[in-house]
């Protein structure tokens, strides 16, 4: 890892081609080839900026990732939302408590008590029930109680002058994602409206941020997560962040989902979006080549990658 050119060739073609357990091997076994140092301190040292972030992030294990994220989303002044919400309404309340009980054990803090300090109002309130991983995971469909909750949603929000934000939060953040299915259908019968439209006509802020998204996963996962990259990637920067945590987070879970939903919405590829906003200069040295390896995840076998689009 010194030098140029080749050796962050290497670092790429290694890292990108190997699944998340196989990294995990990697730095095993360079701990044990170089006593005293960790692959991690070493990717920290002889690199930089974004294209260090992103190394650093594959050989680290995804719950620790995730817990990372988290904690630098409430460091310094102002929270980052946005990556609070992201995270929080894409994971599992398995994927909760293991970030909870991570986080617990880096910072020796409780999780919930520093989103309490950090967050405030309904925001807070539903960014905690989340975080505490209270969602109902029964698969089953109950349609009465999904027409129940859509009337409920209703009387708290369009049929009413002012909002009753409790009853979104109670019912988005706590009701089993099947059910939530069925009752944005009674909804869309009953109101007109889809829900997701009626929350952003009746709220605003971090709390509609987090509403509308939980909607949108509801419906689709890896469509929300492509607007995200989207959204990391038009105006006049590039949020290398965000792209790095989706894709590295969701390499092997549904990023060839993500792909295709991308490319659906947005009529071109998101490996020649990447192409387009990462800076040209820094092609041969910054994420573009780890992140278009980084897209096409890592088979159960070593050195094989999916085919791109």
């Amino acid at each position: 890892m010194k030098g140029l050119g080749t050796n962050e060739k290497t670092l790429i073609d290694v890292l990108t081609q190997r699944s998340s357990g196989q990294r995990q091997l990697i730095c095993k076994a360079y701990q044990e080839e170089a006593p005293g140092k960790t692959l991690v301190e070493d990717l920290e040292g002889d690199n930089h900026g974004h294209f260090e972030d992103l190394l650093v992030a594959l050989v680290t294990p995804p719950v620790i990732y995730d817990c990372q994220e988290v904690t630098k989303a409430m460091k310094g002044v102002g929270t980052k939302d946005s990556v609070l919400i992201e995270i929080f309404a894409t994971r599992s309340n398995k994927q909760m408590k293991e970030i909870s009980d991570a986080y617990l054990k880096q910072t020796e803090k409780k999780l919930t008590l520093d989103l309490k300090k950090e967050t405030s109002g309904e925001f807070a309130k539903a960014i905690l029930i989340l975080a505490e991983g209270k969602r109902d995971e029964n698969t089953q469909v109950d349609a009465a109680k999904a027409k129940e909750d859509a009337k409920t949603l209703y009387n708290a929000g369009e049929k009413k002058w002012g909002t009753d934000e409790s009853k979104f939060i109670d019912i988005l953040c706590q009701r089993s994602i099947p059910q939530l299915r069925q009752t944005l259908v009674e909804y869309k019968t009953i109101s007109g409206k889809s829900l997701q439209e009626s929350i952003e006509g009746e709220m605003s802020g971090d709390l509609e941020e987090l509403l509308v998204a939980i909607v949108k996963c509801v419906k689709n996962v890896p469509a929300y997560l492509a607007e995200r990259l989207h959204q990391g990637m038009k105006g006049g920067g590039t949020d290398e962040c965000t792209l790095n945590r989706i894709m590295v987070s969701r390499s092997e879970i549904d990023m060839l989902d993500i792909r295709a939903e991308f490319k659906k919405l947005y009529s071109y590829s998101l490996h020649s979006a990447i192409e387009v906003r990462l800076h040209p200069l820094t092609h041969t040295l910054t994420p573009t080549p780890i992140m278009r390896r980084t897209i096409g995840p890592a088979s159960s076998g070593f050195g094989r990658c999916r085919p791109s689009l």
